[in-house]
């Protein structure tokens, strides 16, 4: 907590991020509850229970957002004891050491998410085979569709990532620029998934969160051997909103892509919800600022960097991909009832908000982006 908050420049920041740990880990911890009380206390004693239906697909993330929490501390007083025993002895070499912290960093994260995290979701949120036997089981029920989306987002990674950090480099395009190629990255990732595998794509989200936890963990430790790679690559894409402790962008953009499609529960009679995130980030956002970086020249206020030009551009590309995508969806099977006028409303809201608002807007805008659409 005291990373992230020297990481949130305001109070809307670190009140959004603090709500969220609190409700997610809060529920974590009643659940946790809840079960001993069960286990302990005889059922006709207890007046109260706790506990809402999660689907399988939650309760895996779930299980793998408190497992790295519990192994970021592990590995911390791990750290701390060997130090205390064994790092006063200088007679180790500078590598050695290192590969010690590295054995340390692999032997607790594979334990924790392995036996302990699995025990957890099997005990406390009753589920019925190892985590890990139910992801394969998952991915091989569909295997053509899921195996050929999964190698589809391993090519677009391996390219971007390999052109985007080379560009950084050798390029003098800004790093505003740079990082907004990321975002049309994300609607090139998650919009088929989205349209053809809605559950898969829940899973994938956690996975890689779970993912980029593992490598900032890895990054501000400087676990070796990844630990100064990842540093120099996350860098070169870093803002003012970074600090030099941790780096929150990667983690903003992909939970404003992810929150809506978790909070929709798959398509409802507002179609468009699940897709705020994609709509109002990769392409809302980066229209906005590629026009008007590039040809803007009517500025909101005159200490801001924001231009009319590129909110204009920025709710005419969400509306032209929401005029798409909505015949599309139709095709698809979805009951459409959402009209023009509300849609309209919503997009241009966001719009005039993301030209406006001092906050984290990758992870604001989608938020708003998607309250208004369930209206």
């Amino acid at each position: 907590m005291e990373m992230f908050s020297m990481s949130l420049h305001n109070a809307g920041e670190a009140n959004l991020v603090t709500s969220g740990l609190v409700l997610y880990f809060g529920d974590m911890l009643a659940c946790t509850i809840s079960k001993v009380c069960r286990l302990l206390i005889p059922p006709e004693l207890v007046s109260i229970r706790y506990g809402i239906k999660r689907s399988e697909i939650g309760i895996v993330i779930q299980g793998v957002l408190l497992g790295l929490l519990i192994f970021s501390a592990v590995f911390k007083f791990l750290i701390h004891l060997w130090e205390y025993f064994w790092g006063a002895n200088n007679s180790e070499s500078r590598e050695r050491k290192e590969i010690w912290r590295s054995l340390i960093f692999l032997t607790s994260l594979g334990f924790i998410m392995i036996a302990v995290a699995p025990s957890w979701m099997m005990i406390v949120l009753d589920f019925d085979v190892h985590p890990v036997l139910w992801i394969f089981q998952f991915i091989f029920s569909e295997p053509f569709k899921r195996l050929s989306l999964c190698i589809y987002w391993l090519v677009l990674i391996y390219a971007s990532v390999l052109r985007f950090y080379n560009i950084s480099k050798n390029s003098k395009i800004e790093r505003i620029l740079l990082r907004k190629y990321y975002h049309l990255l994300a609607v090139l990732m998650f919009l088929p998934a989205l349209i053809y595998q809605p559950k898969f794509l829940d899973l994938a989200f956690g996975a890689a969160l779970a993912v980029f936890l593992v490598l900032e963990i890895i990054r501000v430790w400087r676990i070796w051997p990844l630990g100064q790679l990842v540093h120099q690559f996350m860098s070169a894409f870093t803002d003012h909103r970074d600090s030099d402790l941790i780096i929150v962008s990667h983690f903003s953009l992909l939970l404003g892509c992810a929150l809506p499609i978790w909070m929709s529960s798959g398509f409802n009679d507002r179609p468009l919800t699940p897709f705020a995130g994609i709509l109002s980030l990769g392409i809302g956002d980066t229209m906005a600022s590629m026009v008007g970086h590039k040809y803007g020249v009517l500025r909101w206020s005159k200490t801001g960097k924001k231009t009319i030009e590129g909110t204009a551009a920025g709710i005419t590309s969400v509306l032209a991909a929401c005029s798409v995508l909505l015949p599309l969806l139709a095709s698809t099977g979805y009951f459409l009832t959402q009209h023009w006028f509300p849609i309209f409303i919503a997009v241009t809201t966001s719009g005039l908000l993301e030209a406006y608002t001092t906050q984290l807007d990758n992870a604001f805008i989608p938020l708003v982006f998607y309250s208004l659409l369930c209206l």
